[in-house]
């Protein structure tokens, strides 16, 4: 299997170019900066702490002090209770084991579309080259108004594969919702797959996907394994490449085991149609403080799957490669959009969660929810005291942020390298002080924005 990542992530490169060699060396750099830092971090808090102590204390004893100190103390206990209530779920995670193709429901894959190119040909290839019995699978592609050569790169789909693939275009830019409106209701398939136009899906990501509609009744939904595909472009994607390992493989995976996972992702996620067309129509037409919603779309859908009582599950092996952001404008705006829909439907979903919504155990849900809420309570008041900190003691608060980074930080590491790479697993820590350092603002910047639209990396 790691074979195959490596297969498919070399296409998003080249052969080697001199401005390659450049990269490799930069990044090796990079990482060798990182770790001697924070070595240096671990070493500094262990032989000065006496120092720091005695630096603190005047402060520490201040009302305010003693409230920070019990606070941090909750918060840690917390995070850390938590992250040991995902791991005693992720032993339970088993994933569906793929049917034959008698079994497997007939399928609609929807691929929207805008300003994407040629790689929207290579998306459309890979489907068509999927293992999922071609009298089954129809295919859907709808270009979104792009000003490129998107449509292009779609009739030459056509004309290379023929009647596997019917072709939409939308009249303007109207919004990837839009187009998958457009996908839903031409959709004639059971169940219904989104796929991204930047991603590529393994040959038997589809099978994989649909296989838990054929054996429980109650799945609604599932949520496909995002990787990254241009591994070899820049540095960010290979901080992502552990940061989606984690998320997606250790986070829903725990979620899968209480039959809720929190959001099916745009990249790939698969539907029950039948379960979709009940809420269709109310999905179209969401808004968010009198605006219509015009991003956060699988979230959204997700919600009202659970909302429904049907389960959401994840298929570790159904696994989907896309393009991921390279320079920090584009990393910060996708994270603005994620996190601003992860606002919208937290608040959408406590309003059914603690409600009899399904039958079964519902405490599980619940539970990552309150999670949710108190990350998005404590945004702005633990902004103003890491702030306040940094101002009154820049040093030591700079040690005390990269020794927590270590902690944490190497639960990601030790994730990914037991599971894939030794190697990949190390830009867990770049990617930490990245974005402890320069990321931070995210939370609280998307809670003060929460109603603005807008695609922003579009």
């Amino acid at each position: 299997m790691k074979n195959s990542e490596n297969n498919l992530a070399s296409k998003a490169a080249p052969a080697v170019s001199n401005k390659q060699v450049k990269q490799q060396i930069l990044e090796l750099v990079v990482l060798t900066l990182t770790l001697t830092v924070l070595a240096g971090a671990i070493y500094f808090s262990i032989n000065y702490h006496a120092e720091i102590e005695k630096l603190h204390l005047s402060f520490l004893n201040t009302p305010w002090g003693k409230t920070l100190v019990v606070v941090t103390a909750v918060l840690f206990v917390l995070r850390l209770s938590f992250l040991l209530f995902n791991l005693a779920l992720y032993f339970f995670y088993k994933e569906t084991k793929m049917v034959g193709d008698e079994k497997l429901p007939s399928c609609t894959v929807i691929v929207p579309a805008y300003n994407e190119g040629e790689l929207v040909y290579h998306t459309l290839e890979s489907i068509v080259n999927s293992d999922y019995p071609a009298e089954k699978l129809e295919i859907i592609t709808v270009d979104d108004g792009s000003k490129d050569d998107t449509w292009f790169w779609m009739n030459k789909a056509k004309l290379a594969f023929g009647d596997r693939i019917m072709l939409h275009q939308q009249p303007k830019n109207m919004g990837k919702r839009h187009a998958l409106y457009y996908g839903f209701k031409k959709a004639k398939g059971d169940v219904v797959i989104t796929i991204d136009s930047d991603s590529i899906i393994e040959k038997h990501t589809l099978r994989s996907l649909n296989s838990p509609f054929a054996v429980n009744p109650q799945c609604g939904a599932v949520a496909g394994n995002v990787k990254v595909l241009n591994l070899k472009s820049a540095m960010i994607p290979k901080m992502l490449n552990v940061s989606f390992a984690f998320s997606f493989e250790f986070i829903r995976s725990a979620q899968s085991a209480l039959g809720s996972v929190f959001c099916t992702p745009g990249a790939l996620a698969a539907y029950r149609k039948s379960v979709v067309l009940i809420v269709l129509e109310n999905w179209m037409n969401q808004t968010f403080l009198g605006k219509p919603s015009d991003i956060g779309e699988d979230r959204a859908l997700t919600n009202m799957i659970l909302k429904q009582g049907y389960e959401v599950l994840f298929q570790k092996n159904a696994k989907v490669y896309t393009n991921t952001p390279e320079r920090y404008k584009n990393l910060y705006k996708m994270y603005i959009r994620w996190e601003r829909s992860n606002i919208r439907e937290t608040i959408m979903m406590s309003k059914f969660a603690f409600t009899d919504f399904r039958k079964g155990n519902k405490l599980g849900i619940r539970i990552i929810l309150i999670n949710q809420w108190i990350q998005l309570i404590f945004a702005f008041p633990l902004l103003l005291v890491m702030l306040t900190l940094f101002i009154m003691f820049p040093v030591t608060s700079i040690i005390t942020t990269l020794v927590g980074i270590v902690l944490f930080s190497s639960i990601q590491m030790l994730f990914f390298a037991q599971k894939h790479s030794v190697s990949g697993s190390l830009w867990a820590y770049p990617y930490s002080i990245f974005y402890a350092f320069s990321l931070f603002w995210i939370t609280p910047y998307s809670i003060a924005t929460a109603g603005k639209s807008g695609w922003l990396t579009r």
